[in-house]
């Protein structure tokens, strides 16, 4: 199977089912002599675990991470960085039925036909438990980001169904984000949407929304012309997690409805520095940052399965009405959050050593 590494310079390969021994991922090119605990991984598997809340799926996985190589005395050595999360509690009973049927909205049938087989319990390999692994090699890439070059990423839940924040990235009060399990930094809103959340979960319904993310610090120069354009690699990026289903940049889709006399934001000097007025550009010029700040969006359909009765087909063609089973998120968005940022910052971080070796050389 390929499809299983991402990045150029900082370059991770994941490996692991949802219902196998565990998942984990090889991570190539951290720089050396950079300090990391294994708390500072920890502390993001821990946003994203299942069983935070009554929101979230109630699979008990501890996600403890464990550290097989690449450390030494709490710094990097610049060779390879393994790490492994274990599974803990798979109920793999719970997909017997689903071996004889394609689920509706989820991988069964295309793995099945590209493959000629798949792996029932949990989507195998096309679960969200590989995310697990994103998420510890992001931590990586956001303590190099942080520590090398200043950056700061963080995303929130923008909207959930018909529930929409519109206050503008810039504007948000980053210290709220996690004063919520929603995760939305609209303490108000937030009440609505877990509320909203709980009552489709016992309708037996899921929902879907968009998470919104900021990169604070990016400096000019980050991100290759045509091909490997910083926001084609943030859309790659975005659109490799399970139930991506949207990228937009900067004003988006609603940056149609502008002129170019609206849309274009003007440059000036501010505190001694090159800026724009505005960031419809959302921190990306022709491919490569601006120094403005990066703010893209991330569409996440409903979750797939539901406890509601649908229409599908089996294996042999005929058609049958099925009801989903076993533990999952009536809404991914909450824990989608700490996966939109590890996914931004194993871009940025391979782009920011790319702009580097281009200075040395």
């Amino acid at each position: 199977m390929a499809g299983d590494s991402f990045g150029t310079l900082f370059r991770i390969s994941t490996f692991g089912e949802s219902h196998g021994p565990g998942v984990g991922c090889i991570v190539e090119g951290c720089p050396p002599g950079l300090k990391l605990c294994i708390d500072d991984i920890q502390q993001e598997l821990d946003r994203r675990r299942p069983g935070q809340s009554k929101i979230s799926t109630q699979r008990k996985e501890p996600d403890s991470v464990e550290v097989l190589s690449g450390l030494l005395n709490g710094v990097t050595t610049g060779t390879p960085i393994a790490l492994l999360i274990r599974n803990t509690d798979q109920r793999s009973h719970d997909y017997d039925e689903m071996s004889a049927l394609y689920r509706p909205g989820h991988a069964d049938y295309t793995y099945q036909q590209k493959y000629g087989l798949r792996d029932v319990a949990g989507g195998g390999r096309s679960s969200a438990r590989t995310t697990a692994a994103s998420v510890a090699a992001g931590a990586i890439a956001k303590k190099l980001l942080k520590e090398r070059f200043g950056v700061a990423i963080h995303a929130w839940v923008k909207s959930v169904g018909a529930l929409q924040m519109t206050t503008p990235a810039e504007q948000v009060d980053i210290s709220m984000i996690e004063s919520n399990p929603v995760r939305c930094p609209d303490a108000q809103l937030a009440e609505q949407m877990q509320s909203l959340i709980e009552q489709t979960r016992k309708d037996g319904d899921s929902l879907g929304g968009v998470v919104e993310c900021i990169a604070n610090g990016v400096p000019v120069g980050w991100g290759e012309p045509i091909f490997d354009r910083l926001e084609a690699d943030l859309a790659k990026a975005m659109l490799a997690i399970n139930a991506s289903k949207g990228f937009e940049i900067g004003s988006g889709f609603a940056g149609t409805e502008k002129r170019g006399s609206e849309h274009n934001d003007p440059f000036l000097i501010k505190d001694g520095k090159v800026q724009t007025e505005g960031n419809d550009h959302g921190g990306v010029l022709g491919g490569i940052s601006s120094g403005m700040p990066v703010v893209f969006r991330v569409a996440f359909k409903p979750t797939a399965t539901i406890a509601k009765l649908q229409r599908t087909i089996d294996v042999d063609g005929n058609a049958i009405e099925f009801r989903g089973r076993g533990r999952h998120d009536p809404c991914v968005l909450p824990r989608a959050v700490p996966i939109v940022e590890a996914m931004a910052a194993l871009v940025l971080a391979d782009h920011a050593l790319r702009a580097a070796a281009l200075l040395r050389d």
